[in-house]
């Protein structure tokens, strides 16, 4: 169970028990990864507690185990349905609803869920709404074992200081399809959209951490238990 003495969490709480207001019994639903899903989940749980009526494609291990324990019944995401909606959680929200995601690293699957539904719903504590992006996280780009250092030196002319991500271990972090992550800074030029365009044509780059248009709404907790709904 959430901490609800700390702020952050009271914080994800409370967005997360809005963000209910998009699950529908008999949807098919996505869930993404980290703790705002973790809320999401428990919140499932607290509404339907005899198990609720709903099926979830998610998109790492642990979100799997939460959502068998919550009696979620997790399907897979085998091309013969579309989600109803995604609900995941994000590093930093922009101005207009864009984001930056994939700080637990599961970038990829979460940008593969958003491919396959009707509608992505974020669920984000107030501090993760930012003038810029890349204020207070770094950009997380998914690149191919072979070669990394390559693509890192190629990445080096459009981003500042691609690093690679270290597990506890200090061996490299692996994604759960077995790729590298480079955490890099955002610079404030050229624009979101021309570094986007700029990352998607780098050889080596499988996918990055920028979703500039896929949220319909973000649902920003505040550390009182407020909540407030933002749209396009």
């Amino acid at each position: 169970m959430a901490n609800e003495e700390d702020p952050k969490a009271r914080a994800r709480v409370a967005a997360a028990a809005r963000a209910l207001d998009e699950v529908e019994p008999g949807m098919a639903i996505g869930l993404g990864s980290g703790r705002a899903v973790d809320a999401v989940i428990e919140a499932i749980a607290g509404k339907w507690p005899d198990g609720p009526p709903v099926r979830a494609a998610v998109a790492a291990p642990r979100t799997e185990e939460a959502a068998r324990a919550a009696g979620i019944d997790v399907v897979a995401l085998d091309g013969s349905f579309r989600l109803d909606v995604v609900i995941d959680g994000a590093d930093e929200v922009g101005p207009s609803l864009e984001l930056v995601k994939g700080g637990g690293g599961a970038l990829l699957r979460e940008k593969l869920l958003v491919s396959a539904s009707d509608r992505f719903v974020v669920v984000a504590e107030a501090e993760k709404r930012v003038a810029r992006l890349g204020e207070t996280q770094r950009l997380p780009v998914e690149v191919v074992r072979f070669a990394w250092e390559d693509t890192q030196r190629r990445l080096r002319e459009t981003l500042e200081e691609p690093t690679l991500r270290e597990g506890e271990d200090g061996e490299p972090f692996e994604t759960d399809e077995g790729h590298f992550l480079l955490d890099c800074l955002i610079p404030s030029s050229p624009g979101l959209v021309a570094l986007e365009e700029r990352l998607n044509g780098t050889t080596g780059v499988v996918e990055h951490g920028l979703f500039l248009d896929s949220a319909d709404a973000v649902v920003v907790g505040g550390p009182d238990g407020g909540v407030e709904t933002l749209t396009r």
